[in-house]
């Protein structure tokens, strides 16, 4: 005999028997409790909660259809989970593909059994797939359901997915309707394990938020509640406000970029669903966004909150194109999400989840149709709030370019050590290996790098030259910022890195001294050269290291006495004190620049530790909560004076122009 191929066949390897005997059928909800990983993702605290979420989903459903305004959740001891609506119930009548069951044992005894799969019971719901209610009463070692329907009262008892015995009509009621369904996890499946009060009410509220028509009362015993706890024994969650509501308790205390969150809602065509929103961005931190398909939480996102970030991107670029900014072309989503905190909730037929546990919408249809419903809505908003939008604008260019930094940072350190360490041709370094008592003395120019090489301390003194004023960093984008030779050599010089990749302990010198002329111009390089070390290196200023050299201006000699004047005030102290009694002229010369000074002089002055004197550069600590307001005020200065908005520092010069004075310059 040949195999299909046409060879031999194998040899036969000794081992158990496999035949139609061995081939198992599981009936019911066997299939369940033989493997509840399948069904709930597990038997681990998750999953047990995930058992309760399936049973408040289902009152959810009759809510948000608009038959039902009131859920009661009540916790007991015990284990037990009492979940009660007021909606229609349950039909209990007999089923007619199952005319010996009722409508309701076939829902809790047969999988993928329900009324949402046509459409006509619930246009949108969150349990699709027909195994919510059936799955909880396999893993249930005790589920006892009330339905009242039509003034009569209906009930029935189920074990481990078993009834114990046939649906019993109670009698009649008055002024009751709905569903009620009480269970208790099976300790067989979940162990020892037992509902937490504070993440069953988290859930509550999080439901009440999301569909604002409903309230939801809930009731624990005291006893369950763990000493200290927040979560209250009784409570009534409703929120008119929905979203808003919930994005308000969200970021209490935090400050935010537009003031007021962006809250709207929007009907999908053709009676497709409809999506709710409410949305911020945080001005410190990481932003945080909860998106909901027919309330079910989406923790992994999925389709709707694609929908949700291409709508804010393209809305943000076509804007920042209308108003004729070039660099809001780079905005991407990951910039608009970086800090936005946001609530996003859509009401969709038929949603499709990753899994039964639909932690993530994967509906093709709900890219789209959230997109289109929000975009139109948030073009509106920008336009009617151009102050919030120009603020938003804004600081999401500057997410831009801080991402555009990082990733030159990280190919900057993809580099091999060899290239790392290469330093600028024009730096002069020392001998010394150790960053302990070096400095690094950043000059104007070839010439007063020349001169101040002569100056130093070769040991201990380096000297890096750069050409003319360097880039404003503070007005700057982030393409010039990254493309400035001059800024990318003292960057390579100091090897520290910059931004989030600043790191102290790389740091090659003790000391950064910053030496200029002591004129206008040395003093506009200077604040251009602080600016840069403010915005990219803030760590190398809070940790000390950041210096201003003091050369003279002035050069006075006369009657054997030669000093030198930091500048006119300093000239004219000297002069009405040193040189008071001489007789004859005082030589004074005004020194034009460092290049000009002789290395003796400039040694003697500005560089000889022995003798000089050098300003260290302080700014508040952002670590210490009692600086806040100057940490803020700090910045607000900077942008005031170096930043992209001229009309900012023509406000400053108004308001100080009257401190100014005559300068001879």
């Amino acid at each position: 005999m040949s195999d299909l191929f046409g060879g031999k066949p194998p040899p036969q390897k000794p081992g158990p028997s496999y035949s139609a005997a061995d081939i198992e059928v599981l009936e019911g909800l066997e299939p369940v409790r033989r493997r509840p990983g399948m069904y709930i993702g597990g038997t681990d605290e998750n999953a047990m909660h995930h058992l309760a979420a399936e049973i408040i989903d289902n009152a959810m459903d009759e809510a948000v259809a608009g038959h039902a305004d009131r859920i009661e959740v009540t916790l007991e001891a015990g284990n037990f989970l009492t979940v009660r609506d007021n909606g229609r119930g349950i039909p209990v009548d007999p089923h007619p593909k199952f005319p010996k069951q009722s409508a309701l044992e076939v829902i809790l005894t047969t999988l993928h059994s329900g009324g949402k799969f046509s459409g006509k019971s619930y246009e949108t719901s969150g349990g699709l797939h027909g195994v919510g209610s059936s799955v909880v009463n396999a893993l249930a070692e005790l589920m006892e359901v009330e339905v009242a329907r039509e003034r009569t009262l209906y009930t029935q008892s189920y074990s481990k997915g078993v009834p114990l015995g046939k649906l019993i009509n109670a009698g009649a009621v008055q002024n009751r309707r709905g569903t009620q369904i009480r269970f208790k996890p099976d300790p067989e499946i979940f162990g020892g394990m037992i509902f937490r009060p504070e993440r069953l009410y988290r859930f509550c509220r999080s439901k009440a938020y999301l569909y604002k028509g409903v309230e939801i009362r809930w009731s624990c015993e005291p006893a369950l509640l763990k000493e200290g706890s927040e979560t209250p024994a009784q409570g009534v969650l409703h929120f008119p406000g929905g979203l808003a509501d919930f994005l308000a308790v969200s970021t209490e205390g935090r400050a935010t970029v537009v003031g007021s969150p962006w809250v709207g809602e929007g009907s999908f065509p053709d009676g497709a669903g409809r999506v709710e929103w409410a949305i911020t961005w945080l001005e410190h931190g990481d932003g945080a966004q909860s998106t909901y398909a027919n309330t079910i939480p989406t923790p992994q996102g999925g389709t709707h909150e694609a929908g949700l970030r291409a709508a804010l991107t393209k809305g943000l670029r076509a804007y920042g194109e209308l108003k004729k900014e070039k660099r809001a072309a780079a905005i991407t989503a990951e910039d608009v999400l970086a800090g936005l905190a946001g609530m996003l909730s859509v009401f969709i037929r038929d949603p499709q989840f990753q899994g039964q546990t639909k932690e993530r919408l994967v509906s093709a249809d709900a890219q789209k149709l959230t997109e289109s419903a929000i975009k139109d809505r948030f073009d509106h908003w920008l336009s009617g709030s151009p102050d919030a939008a120009k603020t938003l604008i804004e600081r999401l260019i500057e997410k831009a370019e801080e991402r555009a930094r990082k990733k030159a940072q990280k190919e900057m350190a993809r580099k091999t050590p060899t290239r790392r360490l290469r330093l600028p041709g024009k730096l002069a370094d020392c001998s010394r290996q150790s960053a302990e008592d070096t400095e690094i003395f950043i000059v104007e120019g070839d010439s007063a790098g020349g001169s101040a090489k002569q100056a130093r301390r070769r040991d201990t003194q380096a000297i890096l030259p750069l050409r003319g004023k360097i880039l404003n960093v503070a007005s700057a984008s982030v393409d010039k910022l990254r493309g400035n030779q001059e800024l990318a050599d003292l960057a390579q010089a100091l090897g520290c890195g910059t931004g989030k990749e600043f790191s102290a302990d790389k740091l090659r010198y003790e000391r950064v001294i910053i030496m200029t002329d002591a004129d206008v111009d040395g003093a506009h390089i200077a604040s251009l050269l602080m600016t840069f070390f403010y915005r990219e290196m803030p760590g190398l200023i809070q940790q000390g290291h950041l210096y201003l050299a003091l050369p003279p201006l002035y050069r006075l000699a006369g009657g054997g006495n030669t000093r030198y004047a930091r500048d006119d005030a300093h000239k004219d102290e000297l002069m009405k004190t040193v040189f008071k009694s001489v007789k004859g002229k005082v030589e004074i010369s005004r020194f034009k620049g460092l290049g000009e000074m002789p290395p003796a002089q400039l040694k003697e002055t500005t560089m000889d530790p022995s003798k000089r004197t050098l300003l260290r550069v302080v700014v508040p600590d952002q670590r210490d909560p009692d600086q806040k307001d100057d940490v803020e005020e700090t910045k607000a200065l900077v942008e005031s004076l170096m930043g992209r908005k001229p009309e900012l520092r023509f406000k400053f010069i108004t308001e100080n122009a009257k401190f100014a004075q005559d300068l001879d310059v």
